[in-house]
């Protein structure tokens, strides 16, 4: 590893762990402007954060960047800034009966500097988001964005160093030598998004030093199709899943479990619902291309593999595609050896599985990884509460799509192999700082009948002790 690349990205961390120590638990007044500072920056580059990531897509829709990467990061701002004072308040907890009148408290406290190690596919939202949670904490922050969309981060290193000063936060760009170095820095937290097989190296590197981490993935997301849903609604509602930033999404619908009597009628509905959804696609701005040429080699691939292996490949539009733009597939007969039912799909293919009961359909999602998201579609409430609880996601939206992950007051994060820990709202407040215990003793504490030396009334205490409690 390059040793001049080592010395700088320490004295970054040396030089904002020195700021940490000079303020350890910054004011609600300061962590409000730094927060506020996020949502003036977002404000005034929200057109050149959506022309720029555009730009490393080879298209992406201005409207997907100012849905996805700016108003959710402008929403999670303002929900931080409405409740920041409730977070940062030391909690009262209950004393147990034999240590009154002692009390406890539970004192949230900043962990001190905070390395973000975003993707490329939110490339804004998912450095902004974990970012705004450890300010609102009260950390210093470090970000490493990804080296697959080098405009927005660019842009995004010229926007803090314009907003914040670089011991608050800062951006460090370079390429993949450049993540690995930062992963291996001695960080008081490292959050990490991304696939899980980088997860994994990511948690190795942080081990050395015994730094905690949160591990957002991804994995094998499931939409289970119920036969007593409103077809065409479903229909309509996974092809938005599905075709979101061409399905660059981490929670993107991976694969649908259908009733064998509904996958004619629902490829039918989904493919209806893509052409209305985008009647063209080559010239179509609001359509996105895949983010760069092994991704979308790697996308086709896919294709050719299943192809090879027998399934059926059909396509939405008849229309050629040019650059790295991708006609939408779905993929019937589909079989677990397939590449494409093994690994995330990342991008705009659905593999549809036909089920014959309700328990296949569970020990099919059960046999995988867990998942960062699950899907159900359905109106039977009965067997939405069997799904719900015979299954493991990271999180779950019913009768839809991707929405659960706006939720900023919910938890947001994977379980098993599509992740470790949660943030948003509270819970980023929480993932970034030590809720530190605090026992207050009284002045009229009887613990000291427990000194010794020890005798028969500490015998008749530590009885009557074991009645109480």
């Amino acid at each position: 590893m390059d040793q001049s690349l080592q010395e700088r990205l320490h004295l970054a961390l040396e030089q904002q762990r020195a700021a940490f120590r000079a303020e350890m638990m910054p004011s609600l007044a300061v962590r409000k402007d730094r927060l506020q500072r996020v949502r003036a920056m977002t404000a005034k580059y929200e057109e050149e954060l959506a022309a720029a990531i555009s730009q490393d897509f080879g298209n992406r829709a201005r409207q997907e960047t100012l849905l996805a990467d700016v108003f959710t990061v402008e929403s999670g701002a303002k929900h931080a800034l409405r409740h920041l004072r409730r977070w940062m308040k030391p909690k009262r907890v209950p004393t147990a009966l034999h240590f009154l009148p002692a009390s406890n408290r539970l004192m949230p406290q900043p962990l001190g500097v905070v390395g973000v190690l975003s993707p490329w596919n939110y490339p804004y939202y998912l450095a902004m988001a974990p970012a705004m949670a450890a300010l609102a904490a009260g950390n210093r922050v470090m970000i490493k964005p990804s080296e697959l969309t080098p405009a927005t981060s660019a842009l995004m290193a010229r926007m803090v160093a314009e907003f914040f000063k670089p011991e608050e936060m800062q951006v460090i760009t370079g390429d993949a030598e450049v993540g690995r170095a930062f992963s291996h820095l001695p960080f008081d937290h490292l959050f990490f998004t991304g696939s899980t097989a980088v997860g994994r190296l990511v948690a190795q590197a942080a081990a050395q030093h015994l730094t905690p981490v949160t591990l957002e993935l991804g994995g094998k997301s499931p939409a289970l199709v119920d036969p007593s849903c409103d077809l065409k609604l479903t229909a309509q509602r996974l092809a938005f899943g599905m075709l979101l930033n061409a399905g660059q999404t981490c929670v993107a619908p991976d694969y649908a479990l259908v009733p064998r009597a509904l996958v004619q009628p629902l490829v039918a509905e989904l493919t209806a619902a893509v052409r209305r959804l985008y009647p063209t696609l080559d010239a179509n701005p609001d359509y996105t291309s895949i983010a760069t040429e092994r991704h979308h080699a790697r996308l086709l691939a896919l294709l050719a593999d299943a192809k090879a292996r027998g399934a059926q490949l059909i396509t939405t539009h008849e229309e050629q595609v040019s650059g790295r733009k991708l006609v939408p597939h779905i993929l019937l007969g589909v079989t677990p050896e397939m590449t494409v039912m093994q690994d995330e799909i990342f991008g705009p293919l659905l593999p549809i599985v036909p089920y014959d009961s309700l328990d296949e359909a569970l020990a099919f999602i059960n046999r995988m990884d867990r998942p960062l998201a699950l899907y159900w579609f359905g109106r039977d409430a009965a067997v939405q509460q069997r799904v719900l609880e015979q299954t493991h996601a990271g999180g779950v939206t019913i009768n839809d799509c991707i929405w659960h992950l706006g939720q900023e007051d919910q938890p947001f994060g994977g379980v098993g192999a599509s992740g470790i820990g949660s943030y948003h709202g509270d819970w980023g407040f929480r993932t970034f700082s030590k809720e530190k215990p605090v026992f207050i003793q009284s002045a009229f504490a009887g613990t000291k009948l427990f000194y010794p030396p020890y005798g028969k009334t500490f015998e008749r205490l530590l009885g009557l002790l074991k009645k109480i409690v």
